[in-house]
């Protein structure tokens, strides 16, 4: 068990790190000399994978386990008996809080900001799923949290860690990728809420699971009745608890293009089409473009266009074969010079019409190794002992999260939004802006939007 004195020493060191060094441990899967004191929050689905995930880079110790409904953490204490389970993280921090170094944070979207916010109040590294948080305001505390105590933080978009983010970063900075003016992305597989049509109020209240700390699952958010409509992975359809598909989905697939080509915020987001259109739930079907603004020398204004639903592809891009598609989990990028298609996560890209692609292939730049092997739960764990930086670290996640949640607005009310990205404000909508905020927090929550 870590001490104190050494806890509070990788906190600075890592605070101190302004460039990765990768590979500070010598044979990855070896054994290595220090282990991190760690809680799992939130056992089930990709709570239990990155869990998991954490467990397998062999650098914990597993001493809290935390679920709403702690039978899930079963699976977790059955192989580490000595770890204590709660159901609520703040009684995990109360008693423990001093002696974590590290948690992953696999829970819902809407639950995602509080205990982020808490784990970095108290020192603790903090491995939290995407979307970083549930609204615009919850991602910029976030970021102004992670800047005012130093924390180590990183967002679980794993692709970050990956192939395609050095090529992208390398095509960027040698002229490969340069003026680029559209970008079609889509998402179109189905979704958890698409049988359920034209949802016209909350779900009726169903029998909870009997260890279920239900208040503790709503947290800052709209507490309603119990339902398996909210549990279990049913939360991210619902506005008040989830951030949709694009939510899910963009930062998979958006991350790099967001980072390399220094978006930003956009100053217009315009829901084009909504299929489907509910106050509930997301759409069945969406369009959402959003329009950036000149950002220097080869990057001008740009437009991307977001497709969701399972039937509302991009538009078939000129000189691709016509017997090949888009990803249905993927991208177009359109240059003046090129037009390059990729998917998710650690996908790279390919220069279109694949005669291209072989044309170029012997003068593209070679992709630096870097952290190409890097897993990015590797590089977090890394990153809590000082001896890395995350490569999803709130300031470079955190905008890209709100460019998402600009997006689930024009997707909730439609129309056309104007965004001042100096004044973070909505200027043309009364409702759209209050939406940057959200619900209030309920009472008993408000401490956590205190930074």
């Amino acid at each position: 068990m870590m001490s104190i004195q050494r806890r509070s020493f990788l906190k600075t060191t890592a605070a101190a790190s302004t460039l990765p060094l990768f590979n500070i441990l010598p044979g990855y899967g070896k054994e290595p000399k220090e282990k991190l004191n760690f809680a799992i929050i939130g056992c089930t689905q990709q709570g239990g994978n990155i869990g998991n995930g954490a467990i397998g880079t062999g650098m914990t110790n597993i001493v809290a386990i935390c679920d709403v409904e702690p039978s899930r953490a079963n699976r977790f204490k059955a192989k580490h008996p000595q770890a204590k389970v709660y159901d609520d993280f703040r009684k995990m921090f109360d008693e423990m809080g001093d002696k974590i170094d590290a948690c992953t944070v696999g829970v819902p979207d809407h639950a995602h900001f509080p205990i982020t916010m808490r784990a970095i109040k108290e020192g603790v590294a903090v491995y939290v799923e995407k979307p970083l948080a549930h609204t615009f305001e919850e991602c910029e505390l976030l970021i102004q949290a992670e800047k005012k105590y130093n924390a180590v933080c990183q967002m679980g978009n794993q692709g970050h860690s990956g192939g395609q983010r050095m090529q992208f970063k390398t095509w960027v900075e040698e002229g490969i990728i340069k003026n680029v003016r559209k970008v079609d992305a889509c998402m179109n597989k189905g979704r958890r809420w698409h049988p359920w049509g034209n949802v016209k109020a909350f779900p009726d209240a169903e029998t909870m699971p009997k260890d279920m700390n239900w208040d503790v699952w709503a947290g800052t958010a709209p507490k309603h009745n119990y339902s398996s409509r909210f549990d279990k992975g049913n939360w991210r359809g619902w506005y008040d608890y989830g951030n949709g598909a694009f939510g899910d989905w963009g930062p998979h697939t958006l991350d790099s293009i967001h980072r390399f080509l220094k978006l930003g915020m956009p100053h217009e987001i315009r829901a084009d089409k909504l299929e489907g259109k509910n106050d509930f739930i997301y759409p069945m079907a969406t369009t959402i473009a959003f329009e950036f603004a000149a950002r220097g020398k080869n990057m001008p204004a740009m437009t991307i266009n977001w497709h969701d639903g399972v039937k509302n592809f991009p538009k078939h891009p000129e000189g691709l074969e016509k017997d090949r598609k888009v990803p249905a989990c993927g991208k177009v990028i359109y240059s003046d010079d090129l037009t390059f298609m990729g998917g998710t996560h650690s996908s790279g890209l390919r220069i279109i019409p694949e005669e291209k692609m072989r044309e170029l292939g012997p003068s593209l730049p070679k992709i630096p190794r870097g952290d190409t092997n890097q897993s990015h739960m590797r590089n977090f764990m890394l990153a809590a002992m000082g001896e890395e930086e995350c490569n999803s670290k709130l300031a470079v996640s955190g905008p890209l999260s709100q460019m998402f949640a600009l997006g689930c607005i024009a997707q909730r009310l439609g129309g056309t939004l104007k965004f001042d990205a100096k004044k973070q404000e909505i200027t043309n909508d009364e409702r759209a802006n209050q939406l940057l905020k959200g619900h209030p927090p309920r009472k008993g929550w408000e401490e956590y939007y205190k930074v």
